[in-house]
């Protein structure tokens, strides 16, 4: 029987509307008990979080790990190791890997890769459709029972409405939920009009939705308005889209490019007020390491996306200190939020819960360099800067994946 003891921390709990100072108490890779030690309770690890933040580990809704056909890029061992610096216990892995996650196999490859990298809790999300190519639908029963969590079609458009009908009528007798990252390349990636054809879809069929990465103004209006009458729909929001904009764009910079593309500040404005009054539930990374090579070139010809998961929690509490939310609606917007969405017995320090943890400084700054980084990927537009903010401990079922002291 092992034992952990975590004491002195600033305990936030969205999920079980806690917030004081206090002691947690680990058993066997499970809370056993919170401010009050349970019977016969001797420590065999003892963790002071005197003038930290105590908080359930964060689940981040949208993740590239790389390895398959693009292991020069990232590997599971690198990225995990990233994740784990970065206070995430949880990671939803995106369908476009390569092959696309259209098989029970590949699912039960990624299970591998996950244990040898240490790492078990990577949930992938299974292809709507085969190769992703958006005409044929995939084995997704299969899939669930592989342990794919939810399906989706990546940033890959469903070539007609017929099909993506098909395939949310399919998630929906299976109870699968339906990740959608709303583009339309034949519309020169017009959000809105995907996002409507979407939503119309999720009335017809009961299939649950959950957007993905929005990004501008009249995708949170319309997600408000189907919340108001009753859709059963959530979404989330990419980090850097709360704090980047078309403006903060650096000339020919590639560390810029991003899918879907960084908007105005109406935009940007927006989308923080979403998150602030509960339309957008959730804030992700939305990792995607790339080398070198991939962001060499024109602009418009590197590939797009951002090593992400190291900036998730001082941006998120740079939005604090610019009190666009409360500490609170941040933590539960990487924790308690995306657990409910995916429906996971996780994201919360309740008694009998997996002990994942995340202990973090608010205050503490450090400069994202070589020295700093874990990810493979250096491709973030936030090279060089401070952040404020820092992990001090994760533990992911009561064992100690990371602290930043060893």
């Amino acid at each position: 029987m092992t034992q952990l003891h975590i004491q002195h921390g600033r305990i936030i709990d969205p999920a079980n509307k806690i917030d004081r100072v206090g002691d947690i108490y680990i058993v066997d890779g499970k809370i056993a008990a919170l401010f009050e030690p349970p019977e016969n309770f001797q420590a065999d690890t003892v963790i002071d979080a005197t003038g930290k933040v105590v908080c359930a580990g964060f689940i981040d809704l949208s993740t590239r790990l790389r390895d398959m056909g693009h292991s020069r890029k990232g590997t599971f061992k690198s990225e995990t190791r990233a994740a784990a610096s970065a206070g995430i216990t949880t990671l939803c892995l995106q369908p476009d890997t390569r092959p696309a996650m259209d098989a029970a196999s590949i699912a039960e490859y990624i299970k591998d890769l996950a244990e040898k990298a240490n790492y078990p809790q990577i949930y992938p999300i299974a292809a709507l459709t085969q190769k992703l190519d958006g005409v044929e639908l995939s084995s997704m029963l299969s899939l669930k029972q592989a342990g794919c969590i939810a399906v989706s079609n990546a940033n890959e458009p469903v070539k007609n409405l017929l099909i993506l009908r098909r395939a949310m009528e399919y998630a929906a007798s299976h109870d699968l939920l339906y990740i959608c990252r709303p583009n339309d390349f034949s519309l020169s990636n017009k959000e809105t009009i995907a996002l409507a054809e979407c939503l119309e879809l999720a009335e017809l069929t009961g299939c649950r939705v959950h957007f993905g990465q929005l990004s501008c103004k009249r995708s949170v209006i319309k997600i408000h308005q189907a919340k108001k009458y009753g859709l059963n729909v959530s979404a989330d929001v990419a980090i850097h889209q709360l704090h980047l904009t078309e403006n903060d764009i650096i000339p020919f910079d590639s560390a810029y490019h991003v899918l879907p593309p960084l908007r105005t500040e109406a935009d940007k404005k927006h989308l923080r007020q979403g998150l602030a009054n509960g339309t957008i539930n959730s804030i992700c990374s939305d990792h995607q390491p790339h080398d070198l090579d991939a962001k060499l070139g024109a602009f418009p010809e590197t590939e797009s996306g951002v090593s992400s998961l190291e900036t998730l929690l001082p941006l998120m509490l740079k939005l604090v200190a610019k009190r666009v939310i409360s500490l609170e609606q941040g933590i539960a917007a990487l924790t308690h939020q995306p657990a409910q969405i995916l429906r996971l017995p996780s994201g919360a320090l309740t008694v009998g819960f997996s002990a994942d943890v995340c202990i973090f400084d608010p205050e503490l700054t450090w400069q994202i360099n070589n020295d700093t980084w874990q990810s493979r990927g250096i491709n973030t537009p936030f090279w060089g800067q401070t952040m404020t903010g820092r992990v001090t401990h994760t533990l992911q079922a009561g064992k100690i994946i990371f602290s930043l002291n060893n």
